[in-house]
């Protein structure tokens, strides 16, 4: 059964583009389309689409509106959101994600037609892709849709699989600790749910990778600075890192820990290439600490789509360090801790609540 995908922008040039790319999917059909977010509720209603592409600024009702009906009414669907490379656009993309939206791509601007299309599909076909994987695993097991999976995250994985718990082992700290977490879709609820039950008095600074374009991991840093005890930001080019503060990696730019003059801890920006197709990349923040800080490590691995951070973590081991998963069952895509899981680099999973508590104890030397 093909996965219908209802496609939402006020843009009819955007509108051609999106269905475009969505058309050329094998089991995708673009079940129609809407220039406005009032419009949108009537075609879900009708339509009853898996999934919407649903561009944030618009007229009439505006993405987040519409998202906020679709949860009001218990509509069953998801969306993927289409948000401007700007401030202000991030700050909304942030507040979709905690909404409900699954995930969301830039927006091409300025380009020509073929370039904006380009740029679509680059962006759209990963991300739909890995929706469509959950649908089909929805399909086989005769559910209603893959719209309980976004408003319910990581129950398909759950239902597929049995989770796999790798053997607790505990922690040889050569030093005081490091936190570093490493996270992509679905990472802004995860780190919102996360970074708020940490203590201002942890005892370690925390690094993070998020997946996220330029502009988009400043707006998520203010907003998880305004929900959490400790101070969050993101991290600055020569930067030393103090305890209580957690740093994440600035979109576009990759971060690693060097040691500063004096041994403390030190962020370095830089402008090397991608790795697993990300800058920043939780593999060369992993890396970074596991030859400059070898055994100090408490590494957590979230919720995301492809593998980004096993080889990392397979540095992180061989020095001592202990390692955390996200577990399946609260995972929006679980893909990077399947990943890490399944090559023994994991010494517990848990759920995303005890993520938070498992974190606190790693730091204070307790087997995680």
């Amino acid at each position: 059964m093909d996965m219908r995908v209802l496609v939402v922008d006020d843009a009819a040039l955007f509108r051609r583009l999106i269905s475009d790319v969505l058309a050329a999917m094998p089991g995708v059909q673009v079940a129609g389309t809407a220039a406005d977010g009032k419009k949108a509720l009537a075609q879900i209603a009708s339509l009853k689409p898996d999934l919407i592409t649903l561009d944030i600024e618009m007229p009439e009702m505006n993405g987040l509106e519409v998202l906020e009906q679709i949860r009001k009414t218990g509509m069953k669907t998801a969306a993927l959101m289409l948000s401007s490379r700007t401030i202000r656009g991030g700050e909304l993309t942030i507040r979709a994600l905690e909404l409900g939206a699954f995930d969301f791509i830039p927006k091409p601007e300025g380009g020509s037609p073929q370039e904006n299309l380009e740029q679509l599909r680059d962006s759209l076909i990963p991300i739909v892709k890995s929706f469509q994987r959950q649908f089909e695993v929805r399909s086989l097991l005769g559910a209603r849709g893959p719209a309980a999976a976004a408003a319910a995250p990581g129950v398909v994985a759950a239902e597929a699989a049995t989770p796999i718990a790798a053997p607790v082992v505990p922690q040889r700290r050569l030093g005081s600790p490091i936190v570093l977490i490493g996270v992509s879709t679905g990472g802004p609820q995860a780190l919102a749910r996360v970074l708020p039950g940490l203590p201002k008095t942890l005892s370690a600074p925390v690094f993070i990778v998020q997946h996220m374009p330029p502009l988009f991991t400043e707006a998520l840093a203010a907003r998880l600075n305004s929900i959490s005890a400790i101070r969050v930001k993101e991290g600055e080019n020569g930067e030393i890192a103090r305890n209580g503060f957690a740093y994440i990696a600035p979109g576009g730019k990759q971060m690693k820990l060097v040691p500063g003059q004096n041994g403390e801890i030190m962020i370095r920006l830089t402008d090397d290439p991608p790795e697993n197709e990300c800058r920043p990349a939780v593999d060369y923040l992993f890396r970074s600490a596991a030859l400059k800080f070898p055994g100090r490590s408490v590494a957590v691995i979230l919720t995301g789509m492809g593998k980004d951070g096993t080889e990392g973590l397979r540095l992180l081991k061989r020095s001592g360090c202990s390692s955390i998963a996200q577990d399946e069952a609260s995972c929006v895509v679980y893909g990077m801790p399947r990943e890490a899981v399944l090559a023994g680099v994991i010494d517990t999973v848990v759920p995303l609540e005890k993520i938070a508590t498992s974190i606190v104890r790693g730091v204070a030397g307790a087997t995680v």
